[in-house]
């Protein structure tokens, strides 16, 4: 990924009583290194830090114990207004972080220690500018001893920080999907962007991933009700979950089907309408969908991973199997869209398709769904409304009930 930094070699050291953690950094910085933002994300699976400069920052991470703490030297930065706020950053509810402290440790360095209510392994990397971003560093705090298996997104976010994120949902043929009428039928919600990645931004401040959430919440209540279906989310608050991690979550939790939910954004107000896409190996349908596709597959850039990599983006092993899904994809996004008509005016009236990568389960029918222009002053307004919101979620399950209805497609995704 063009965000990955040589800073990610550590080494590891023990010593008395502290755990040090090293970092190799690049050489030939100025003097003098600006922190322009300092964000904490808290979330239960994990606490990320981030730190944004106008340059490169050199760093130096390590742990202490007695109480427990972790330390971030920063080189070439002086302490300004930007990184005192820090310690007012941190809430009373997150999980991992106490309290945070910075302070001048030398003429040349700023020191952050973090107090920790847990033992918590770090995973710290630099990430290039992107879209509004400049430089960042980027600090994810994991349970050291996590629950794997009480919690399959810590699994998959653990086996993604190790590289071994295949291994979570292997190739050994398409997943069964409906294994006839002995479970309920799976779906996965998938609230678009989270965390730092905040999606589109309408006039009047109102973030995608914000209320593309309270629809998934409100998607995930409707189909709890339903006594033949239950619902995932790939993410229930504010947290930034990579692509390839939604993805591999839908498959390790046998979905049969995965709605992504979005606000749309145009460079034009007046743009507006709801709309849902689904995969396409073969090219997008319009340039429209082309520069969606584009924007949303930015989302790992954006939102910050260490580890970039996808084998739905390049190649797949179930070609014939992915057409099928397609198939399937397009005759699902067909009847939300249709139901989408009724509470929205429509911005296509077919269901349109492009390269998103958070689409590519080759086993899983996938639909992308637009809400509305959150960039169309009158449609950001009603995506803050509750009523809307209610809406849109009883749209997208009328088209999840009504894809289903049909018994011989039930049989053959059986």
């Amino acid at each position: 990924m063009s965000g990955e930094s040589p800073i990610s070699r550590r080494r590891l050291l023990q010593g008395a009583g502290a755990m040090w953690l090293l970092s190799v950094s690049p050489l030939g910085f100025a003097a003098t290194s600006q922190v322009i933002a300092v964000r904490v994300w808290p979330a239960s699976t994990y606490t990320r830090v981030t730190i944004e400069s106008n340059r490169e920052l050199k760093y130096r991470q390590f742990a202490l114990s007695n109480p427990e703490r972790v330390v971030v030297d920063i080189e070439g930065v002086h302490l300004n207004s930007v990184l005192k706020k820090l310690g007012n950053l941190v809430r009373p509810d997150d999980p991992y972080i106490k309290s945070a402290r910075v302070g001048q440790f030398d003429p040349q360095t700023v020191r952050l220690v973090f107090e920790l209510k847990q033992d918590v392994a770090p995973h710290m990397f630099a990430l290039a500018p992107v879209a509004e971003f400049k430089e960042r560093l980027v600090m994810d705090l994991y349970p050291a001893k996590g629950d794997t298996e009480q919690d399959p997104l810590l699994a998959l976010l653990e086996d993604y920080n190790k590289g071994d994120l295949d291994k979570a949902a292997p190739d050994q043929g398409p997943s069964p999907g409906r294994a006839g009428l002995d479970r309920p039928i799976v779906i996965m919600i998938d609230p678009g962007h989270g965390g730092e990645d905040p999606g589109a931004t309408g006039k009047h401040r109102t973030h995608e991933k914000d209320v593309v959430l309270q629809i998934g919440r409100r998607l995930n209540k409707l189909i709890a009700k339903e006594p033949n279906m239950k619902a995932y989310m790939t993410r229930n608050e504010d947290v930034f979950i990579p692509l390839r991690v939604r993805v591999a979550k839908a498959r390790k939790q046998r979905a049969d089907l995965f709605v992504s939910i979005h606000a749309d954004a145009f460079n034009d107000r007046s743009a507006h309408g709801s709309s849902v896409y689904a995969l396409s190996t073969k090219g997008a349908t319009s340039t429209a969908a082309k520069y969606l596709a584009q924007t949303q597959n930015a989302a790992d850039l954006v939102g910050g991973v260490s580890k970039s990599g996808d084998r739905y983006l390049d190649h797949t092993m179930f070609d014939m199997v992915q057409s099928l899904t397609i198939t399937d994809s397009l005759k699902f996004g067909k009847e939300v869209l249709t139901r989408l008509g009724n509470v929205n005016r429509l911005h296509k009236g077919r269901v349109e398709q492009a390269g998103f990568a958070v689409l590519k389960a080759p086993d899983i029918p996938s639909i992308l769904v637009e809400t509305a222009f959150i960039s169309n002053v009158q449609e950001e307004r009603k995506l803050r409304t509750a009523a809307f919101q209610q809406k849109v979620a009883e749209s997208i399950l009328a088209g999840i009930k009504a894809y289903f209805a049909d018994d011989a497609r039930m049989a053959r995704r059986g």
